[in-house]
């Protein structure tokens, strides 16, 4: 059985590639499954998901305590404001990369601190889609491939 990679997605993501494409970009969450699959090696998958409600994203966080050898998580605005998903990472016990598309230090001032970042083995802000492929490939090492 493959070792399945969470990549989860919070609020608004789902509108990556059309919203605010000067900040975000024009390339969608359909991108980036197609970029961290293609980096995936034998024996790994992984799942892309993306909520616009905080206890889906807790739920998918639950279940991946059964399923899931890594968490790559973008959880938009609710980086900033949900302790109960911090809850729900530290109750998983794989590794977590948080992801942000954007470099949040360079925007408004209340998007600097993140709950999620006191859990997550690695942070990846202002790279674009290109640190989801990071998280991907940082979480396939942490697993010993």
């Amino acid at each position: 059985m493959a070792r399945m990679i969470y990549i989860l997605n919070g609020p608004n993501l789902n509108l990556l590639g059309k919203r605010e494409p000067h900040i975000y970009g024009h390339e969608t969450l359909e991108d980036v499954e197609r970029r961290c699959k293609a980096l995936l090696p034998e024996g790994f998958d992984l799942s892309l998901r993306q909520s616009n409600h905080e206890g889906q994203l807790i739920d998918w966080i639950h279940e991946a305590r059964e399923a899931a050898c890594g968490i790559i998580i973008n959880p938009g605005a609710y980086t900033h404001t949900s302790i109960a998903i911090y809850d729900a990472l530290c109750a998983y016990e794989g590794p977590v990369i948080e992801v942000h598309i954007s470099n949040v230090h360079k925007r408004e001032a209340f998007r600097y601190h993140s709950y999620v970042s006191g859990r997550a083995e690695g942070v990846i802000a202002g790279l674009g889609l290109d640190g989801y492929e990071a998280a991907t490939r940082r979480i396939v090492t942490l697993n010993g491939a």
